[in-house]
């Protein structure tokens, strides 16, 4: 999906300012926003949770925050799985009528569940299309769903650098249309190669693709 969400290589919102080291969350609200994100039944899909938030109006989008947009895209999630009805969204209160679900998980879990790592890797039969050294294309596709392919990218050249394996492709996941694990990569493009002439000749930016978005160069 083409939108404000994608806004690498885009100029006209301002310098990037670096934050202190160690600055996590700016106020309270943002670090129970993390954490009802985290205990959502909805976590177990994280490309539905982007492209929830990918589907903000534009103007609403730009005027919100990073936490912000996180609940708003999580609030929709909810509601659009019938876990919540707007009523108690907009009241804060559960309906009394509605059944009791069971928590995910009690307090005295999550600390083991917090620190289990988690894994997108999955095993395919298909061989990699590509090896490190060879050089690619970004394809330059405008899908109307989601995808990880970004625009400042599509259409340009690049060499990849290493093979990550298959993972589960978030382009179909994030629809519903199943995991469809697909191999991953690093590939290497030369920021003038990207940006024009006016960047740094010896600068780099490494992004990590999926097969489907590359062609051979």
């Amino acid at each position: 999906m083409n939108g404000v969400h994608d806004m690498g290589g885009m100029h006209g919102f301002g310098a990037v300012e670096p934050e202190p080291e160690g600055t996590v969350f700016h106020h309270n609200w943002e670090g129970r926003a993390h954490a009802l994100n985290l205990a959502s039944p909805t976590r177990a899909n994280i490309d539905a949770g982007r492209h929830q938030r990918e589907l903000i109006p534009p103007a609403e989008y730009l005027a919100m925050s990073y936490y912000e947009k996180w609940i708003r895209g999580l609030s929709e999630l909810l509601v659009q799985r019938g876990l919540v009805t707007p009523e108690e969204l907009a009241t804060g209160r559960p309906n009394p009528t509605a059944p009791r679900g069971t928590p995910r998980f009690t307090a005295s879990e999550v600390p083991g569940i917090m620190t289990a790592r988690g894994s997108y890797v999955r095993v395919i039969e298909a061989q990699p299309a590509f090896q490190p050294g060879d050089g690619v294309r970004a394809r330059n596709i405008n899908p109307e769903g989601h995808t990880r392919l970004p625009r400042y990218a599509r259409g340009k050249g690049g060499e990849v650098v290493r093979w990550h394996g298959a993972h589960v492709f978030p382009d179909t996941n994030a629809h519903g249309l199943g995991e469809d694990p697909r191999h991953l990569y690093s590939v290497r493009f030369s920021a003038r190669e990207l940006f024009g002439e006016q960047a740094p000749a010896k600068a780099s930016v490494f992004l990590d693709l999926w097969e489907p978005y590359l062609e051979r160069a």
